[in-house]
């Protein structure tokens, strides 16, 4: 068991943002008579697989049904399929990424080309 500052120093994030994990539902901590959270190892997992969620760029609806789907469904199958359609799709948006940032390169590497041309020929003026 782990209290809410160890989960939180763990993952690197703030025990706010835990308590926002908790409120939308995706985290059900434990409490002690004193009324502090203690997160169970099942609660840990969950909390890993929203760092990794987040990672490579679910969104936290997305990463909600993941979480709670493994509560439904122990066998861990929903999970599973849910995943790989979310992970293909948001690889679907890093290729798109990857196309315009490319792009991108390429028309600066062009004008720089041109840039630097420009400035050689200036350079050359000043002799």
């Amino acid at each position: 068991m782990k209290t809410i500052r160890e989960a939180s120093e763990e993952f690197g994030v703030t025990t706010r943002t835990i308590r926002y994990y908790e409120e939308l539902g995706m985290l059900k901590p434990e409490r002690t008579t004193a009324n502090q959270r203690l997160f169970s190892s099942a609660e840990i997992a969950k909390l890993k697989l929203i760092d990794r969620g987040k990672k490579y760029g679910f969104t936290l609806d997305e990463i909600k049904e993941m979480v709670l789907l493994f509560d439904a469904d122990r066998s861990g199958k929903k999970q599973l399929e849910r995943t790989i359609e979310y992970g293909q799709k948001q690889i679907r948006v890093m290729e798109q990424r990857i196309e315009e940032l490319e792009k991108t390169k390429s028309e600066m590497e062009f004008l720089l080309g041109e840039f630097s041309e420009k400035l050689s020929k200036l350079k050359g003026m000043e002799k």
